[in-house]
């Protein structure tokens, strides 16, 4: 698009693009991969952490502002023994995001894994599914008809 002095512009300003909006909230590595963590069911901090090898405090700092915006609720447990720590489960508006990750997955494996994928994205039927735009009339595979199994 461009406007009367020629310059190309994008159709919508910045500040009213929901991609613009979303990468305010999710838009550096850390999210994405504690994200990614809570997509695969891994939800304690100390889990995370050994997972994704992230610093104490950047897990903190990204875990308290993922509750504020509402992506993830505190979800207390006790082990036998032990305190009381928190669990930090996807909300609605966190499970939103599984097309997010699910197509960065699916990017990256096309164009950064030599080997290919590392994980097969099926139905509970075993169906293969993917990422794709479709027309309004076509119906959503659900979250929890999602599964992910290693490619091993």
């Amino acid at each position: 698009m461009s406007n009367s002095d020629g310059v190309r512009r994008a159709p919508v300003p910045v500040e009213r693009c929901g991609a613009a909006r979303a990468l305010e909230v999710i838009g550096d590595r850390w999210t994405l991969l504690i994200l990614r963590e809570a997509f695969y069911g891994v939800t304690r901090f100390d889990d995370m952490r050994a997972d994704m090898g992230i610093p104490r405090s950047v897990l903190t700092q990204r875990l308290a502002r993922m509750v504020e915006e509402g992506l993830l609720t505190r979800v207390p447990y006790r082990e036998a023994g032990a305190r009381e720590r928190f669990a930090y489960a996807l909300t609605g508006k966190g499970r939103g995001l599984a097309g997010v990750i699910l197509a960065l997955m699916r990017w990256g494996d096309a164009h950064l894994a030599p080997d290919g994928p590392a994980l097969a994205v099926t139905d509970r039927a075993g169906r293969p599914l993917k990422v794709a735009l479709v027309d309004a009339e076509v119906p959503e595979v659900p979250l929890r008809e999602v599964v992910l199994r290693p490619l091993v």
